[in-house]
């Protein structure tokens, strides 16, 4: 299979003006365009030929570009296009694709600022975080580059000395990802680079909301020489692009992340033609703080795990279980670490939390702080939107910490996705497992405490997928990333992440006695 790089081809009018606005160097990065069998593709197959959406910036309102809206047929086209690749990417060895990703990851790395600004742009987080995200999405690339190297098969013990067996590991085939607008780069790489390395070919439907991220990844892919349908990008009519997907006979895999509620109607939609899936779905993290724990410590690994991206990752705590003898000391320094936060444009100036993605989170938030208030919570700092420095055009909520809230409020029920701590104490180590444990989510969870064997009997106790003791970051390119109960199943990154794009099959041989 051809895997020679390419040049870029020059932007569109549009995306070039929109480069020069938000201060991105290499123009051909953005890109208005689906992009199917090493082409950019507009909505002209199906009955919305021509049709576009807007792209808007969440800090100020303003339409970015208007991007080609695609739907069933573009996606059974790019379907189409990765199967036709599917043999000769599949039979290509683990070191030539190997090559070709270590090309792709190291043009993310040459392209960084203009990513973050991309990114930054779309989807809101300050600029400091979207660099950061795009090392985090490149270290995905890097790594399975590398794993992909190491998809051994099995010789097995023979039940006939006349006999050999063997287990072989093959990829799945064509896969679609489904990934969200949180981290618009991490989690295409995260699946994209997994698939790749396995052998498979990948068609991806990015978010609505931040498709321009998404697309510069096709770009710096197509240069990088990542051969023709291997890796096609589809967006614009969520519903049909899904339905195309999950319905398709031809693909044989979906990764998704993004919400439960989603995540069980795409279950339901793979059965009827019985797909692998893997599932990254909502959490409802708690944050349980011993009354040993160092709590400066404690404080900082709040402020990290909650506020990061103003609260809008799967994995921030949420719900704080502090216990009685310390919780006072916790909220007064985590309340007064929230307030030093500077609210704003990310592309303007110093920012530490940026806005949330829409109206429609915004609502979501304040919907969630009105309820914990009318059952008797107390704010602590924060509690309603920002609208003074610039932020009067964007969806802005300040860093919120409440105290006091009962176990009957939504916060300790329901997936905020947004800057609000919800603090409650605790009196025993029994108490606060059965506190934390008491949700259908089971995605992360942390742990602070100075007593080792407290870290060992609570984490094994708990029920989630990931568990952070005294660290409020849990999420790296080398270590398993998944939950359990309804927040999931199945395996992101670490040495198990290939292996979701991998099958096993066994070999017999026979006639080899002598």
């Amino acid at each position: 299979m051809s895997s020679s790089t390419s040049s870029p081809s020059p932007p569109s009018d549009a995306c070039a003006a929109l480069a020069a606005r938000i201060g991105v160097a290499d123009a051909s990065l953005l890109r208005d365009e689906g992009f199917i069998a090493d082409a950019w593709t507009r909505a002209e197959l199906g009955d919305g030929g021509g049709a576009t959406f807007d792209v808007v910036n969440p800090a100020t309102g303003e339409t970015l570009v208007s991007v080609a809206k695609l739907g069933a047929a573009e996606t059974r086209a790019a379907i189409d296009a990765a199967a036709a690749a599917l043999p000769s990417w599949s039979a290509t060895t683990a070191i030539v694709r190997a090559q070709a990703l270590r090309r792709w990851g190291d043009l993310v790395n040459a392209h960084a600022s203009d990513l973050a600004r991309i990114m930054c742009a779309e989807q809101g987080k300050p600029l400091a975080e979207a660099r950061g995200e795009v090392a985090y999405a490149s270290s995905f690339i890097d790594w399975f580059a590398d794993e992909g190297r190491r998809t051994y098969g099995e010789v097995i013990p023979t039940h006939d000395a006349n006999a050999r067996v063997f287990a072989l590991r093959q990829p799945v085939g064509v896969c679609a990802a489904i990934t969200p607008w949180n981290f618009p780069l991490a989690m295409i790489t995260r699946k994209a680079a997994a698939a790749l390395a396995a052998g498979c070919v990948v068609v991806v439907k990015p978010s609505e909301e931040t498709p321009l991220s998404a697309l510069a990844l096709a770009e710096l892919a197509a240069r990088a020489g990542i051969p023709r349908g291997v890796l096609g990008f589809v967006m614009g009519d969520a519903n049909a692009i899904g339905e195309a997907m999950t319905g398709s006979e031809i693909v044989r895999k979906l990764s998704f992340t993004g919400s439960t509620a989603v995540g069980k109607k795409l279950m339901r939609d793979c059965a009827g033609t019985v797909k692998r899936t893997s599932m990254e779905l909502g959490g409802c993290a708690p944050f349980l703080v011993f009354q040993d724990a160092n709590i400066d410590e404690a404080v900082k690994g709040a402020m990290g795990s909650k506020f990061r991206n103003a609260g809008q990752t799967c994995v921030s705590s949420q719900r704080y279980i502090v216990h009685e003898d310390v919780i006072d000391e916790f909220g007064a320094k985590f309340a007064a670490a929230a307030r030093k936060l500077v609210v704003g444009d990310g592309l303007r100036g110093k920012t530490d939390q940026g806005p949330l993605i829409n109206a429609r989170a915004l609502a979501k938030v304040e919907a969630h702080v009105a309820d914990a208030l009318s059952k008797g919570a107390k704010v602590l700092c924060g509690g309603h939107r920002v609208t003074e420095n610039g932020c009067d055009k964007g969806v802005f909520y300040a860093p919120t910490v409440l105290a006091n809230v009962p176990r009957d409020a939504s916060l300790f029920r329901e997936e905020v996705f947004g800057p609000v701590a919800a603090l409650t104490s605790f009196a025993d180590e029994r108490d606060a497992i059965a506190l934390a444990n008491d949700t259908t989510a089971g995605l992360a969870a942390y742990v602070y405490t100075n007593d080792n064997a407290r870290v060992w009997r609570v984490s094994e106790k708990l029920e989630y997928g990931m568990v952070g003791a005294n660290t409020g970051v849990v999420s790296a390119a080398s270590a398993p990333f998944g939950g359990v109960k309804e927040s999931g199943t199945g395996r992101e990154g670490g040495k198990h992440g290939i292996e979701e794009y991998l099958e096993v099959k066994h070999l017999s041989v026979g006639g080899v006695g002598r």
